[in-house]
This record gives structure tokens, C-alpha cells and sequence, in this order.
């Protein structure tokens, strides 16, 4: 391939962007909508203070730590938590049970002296309920536990771990995504306008605060106000300009329709984007973002088409990024006109990936997303974009202390 068929001009960007921006608002005024923007409800409390445990599944990763919070200060034991994998989800025939059981174990090792509640990331989509749970509206990631779709994410597991330890060891699970997260994570520093949690890793996702008059399908629902925090799922957003070759991914994904930002912008997708390019050439079956990342860091080592390729992939990944972040912006400084400080708290090993022979991915969303905004009239917006050690666990026990 010659042609960098991946480029994407200023005013492509611009069209997804404004694309994004109107998914967003549809999202917020009906429900089932290509960008669903799901209200959680739970309203985090500034300063939390307590002991909750954490519960972190994400793509393949499962993550199990207590968090403290005493006098402002946080302690997290372990310091990042126990790890596992739990890529055995996605072997076909899983059941729920199984889930369970492969999630106890490690939590049965801890110590509890007395009844806490539990902060569950849960990196899927989720509908979330007023008491604080959700219901699994889908699977991702290439995972899929018919079983569970419909139902409640956390009362059945704590039910269940109650159940295993013989006696009330947990109260109750509040249930978030990771990207709402890092949403809440953001709040442990409270001299910014607006916030937003942003997940560029295995999938890609957004979250941000809206106030619940501007969420209008929530009209029927009560005495609903001040800012919920809002689940785009914004990895379904079909943007205008994807190529041929995501038409080729897209078809062969098992999901063939849906999703088409994430197969255009996460880790799991860049790999079969560049192994599409090439369908004639042999590559590895699992062929992630990491992998990827190493083609361009090594290219003495690589076919130099594959090298070109795989940073024009990388490349529009960010260059997504930037667009879909700069179309959410466009949604909240139009809600309110006084924002001017934004904090943008990213998680996902992609986001956060180098490229040794170019320019890093996060500098590519830096410089694309302040050009995109200042085209927008919008120049006068900063956005801090940090990386916080366990957003995830940090946001969640802030999730289960509200």
C-alpha cells in the first residue's frame, strides 16, 4: 500500500467531531442510541471516607485491592492490588458461575473485620439502576456470558460471596465503568470547570458529568437533578470516514456493525487492521496494539511496508481520539458556556503507548485535539490530560463510599 488511505484532513476531523457531538445529544434525548449515554446514578461525595473493597474487570485483567480513605488520605493494599487473568472468560461456553468462582478466590484470601461495601469497575455495558447496581446490556472485548445479559452486575456476585464466606461480609456493590472510573478519580483534585474520563486501551470509551436537565430522557423519571455522571459508550459511534479496510474488519469482527469506533481505535483492533491490509502475508493470530507499537519502535527488524502502515494505523487512532474528544467538548461547553479548565483523567495502555521512532500517541491527541479546538472557537478551553495511578480502584471506592 502506496496510498495512506488512514490520513484524515482538518475538516474530516472537524465532520467527526460535530458527527460525535450530535450522536451524543440523541444519546442524552432518547434511549438506544448508537452513542447510548448511560446516566449512572450514583453521585460521587467529594472527600469520601471509609474502607471499601474493589473489584476491577476489565478486558482480560481482574483486579481485587482494599481502599482507605482517612483524613484525605488514600491507602490501597495491596498497592496495586491483586492481579489476575482472567482471560478464560472469552473461551466459548462460560458460564456465570464460573465468573464467580474465578472472582472469589482471590477476594476469599482477604481479611475483612467487618462489613464493607464494594466498588465494582465493570468494563462492560451497563445500564445503571438507582440503587447503585447495573444491568449488563451487552458483552464486549470477545466476551460472551448470554446468561448474565438483562440482569444485575453486583447483587448476584455479592449474594454469592457472601454465600461462600458463610456470613455478611459485604453490604452492597455500586457499579461503575471504568471510564466512570476515571471519571471520579478526577475529582480528587477540585479546581477544574469540567471533567472527563477517557479509556483508550483493550476498547476505548468517554465519560463526562451532564446535568440532568440537558438528559431529557430522563424526564419521566422523577426528581432527577444537578450533574450525573454519563457512560457514552461512545466505542459504538460509526464516525463518517472509515476506509475500506475497517469495512474488511468490521465483517469479519463477530459483531459486524457495531462497535465501529472501538475497531477503528483500540488495542484489540489496530493489530486486524494492519493484518487486513496484508491478507495475503502471515501474521500471528493474536496481533494487539503492543505488537503493533513494536513493528514501529523496531523497524530494523520489520518489512518496511509494514512498519509505514502500522504508524499510519497508530496514527488515525489518536487523530480519532482527538476528534471524538474535541465533538464531547463541543456537547458540554454548549451546556455551559463558563468552562474553561477541563481535567481528563486517561487510562488504557494504548493512550499511553511510545512510538521510538515518531511521535507518541498521547502528543498526537494533544496537538490534533487544542488545533481542533481552537477551529471551533473554543481556544480559550485547556485541557490537563493526566495519568493517575489506579484511576480505576481510586474512582470505584469513591463509587461505593456515595
Amino acid at each position: 500500500m502506496k496510498k495512506n488511505i488512514f490520513k484524515l484532513s482538518t475538516e474530516q476531523l472537524k465532520e467527526i467531531a460535530e458527527s460525535l457531538k450530535s450522536k451524543v445529544e440523541e444519546g442524552l434525548s432518547k434511549e438506544n442510541q448508537e452513542v447510548q449515554c448511560i446516566p449512572t446514578f450514583i453521585s460521587p461525595k467529594a472527600g469520601a471516607e471509609g474502607k471499601a473493597l474493589v473489584l476491577d474487570l476489565g478486558g482480560t485483567n481482574y483486579r481485587v485491592a482494599t481502599v482507605d480513605f482517612v483524613n484525605g488520605k488514600t491507602t490501597i493494599r495491596p498497592e496495586n492490588g491483586w492481579k489476575k487473568d482472567l482471560s478464560i472468560m472469552k473461551k466459548p461456553g462460560f458460564t456465570e458461575e464460573q465468573l464467580y468462582k474465578e472472582q472469589a478466590d482471590p477476594i476469599m484470601e482477604i481479611k475483612i473485620d467487618e462489613p464493607m461495601p464494594i466498588g465494582y469497575c465493570f468494563s462492560y455495558p451497563a445500564g445503571s439502576l438507582p440503587n447503585g447496581d447495573a444491568t449488563l446490556l451487552r458483552w464486549t472485548k470477545g466476551v460472551n456470558i448470554p446468561e448474565m445479559i438483562g440482569k444485575p452486575v453486583g447483587e448476584p456476585l455479592v449474594n454469592y460471596l457472601n454465600k461462600q464466606a458463610g456470613k455478611k461480609q459485604f453490604t452492597k456493590a455500586n457499579v461503575i465503568n471504568d471510564t466512570v472510573a476515571s471519571l471520579f478519580a478526577g475529582l480528587t483534585k477540585n479546581d477544574y470547570d469540567a471533567y472527563i474520563g477517557l479509556i483508550v486501551g483493550t476498547g476505548t470509551n468517554m465519560a463526562t458529568f451532564i446535568n440532568a436537565d440537558k438528559i431529557t430522557k430522563l424526564k419521566d423519571n422523577g426528581n432527577i437533578n444537578g450533574l450525573l455522571p454519563v457512560n457514552l459508550e461512545s466505542g459504538n459511534f460509526d464516525p463518517p470516514h472509515l476506509t475500506c479496510i475497517d469495512e474488511i474488519v468490521d465483517a469479519s469482527s463477530g459483531s459486524f456493525g457495531a462497535q465501529r469506533f472501538e475497531k477503528a481505535v483500540s488495542g484489540m483492533y489496530l493489530g486486524e487492521i494492519l493484518k487486513s491490509v496484508f491478507p495475503f502475508d502471515e501474521f500471528e493470530d493474536k496481533f494487539d496494539a503492543q505488537k503493533l507499537t513494536n513493528i514501529m519502535g523496531y523497524p530494523d527488524i520489520h518489512k518496511e511496508k509494514y512498519v509505514r502502515v502500522a504508524r499510519w494505523i497508530y496514527q488515525r487512532s489518536a487523530k480519532l481520539v482527538a476528534a471524538s474528544l474535541a465533538g464531547l467538548i463541543l456537547v458540554m461547553c454548549s451546556h455551559n458556556k463558563e468552562i474553561k479548565k477541563i481535567r481528563l483523567i486517561a487510562e488504557g495502555s494504548l493512550f499511553w503507548s511510545e512510538d521510538r521512532k515518531g511521535t507518541n500517541y498521547k502528543d498526537i491527541v494533544i496537538v490534533d485535539l487544542h488545533n481542533l479546538l481552537k477551529s471551533f472557537g473554543l481556544n480559550h478551553v485547556k485541557v490537563d490530560i493526566d495519568h493517575m495511578h489506579n484511576a480505576n480502584l481510586i474512582g470505584s471506592a469513591i463509587a461505593a463510599l456515595s
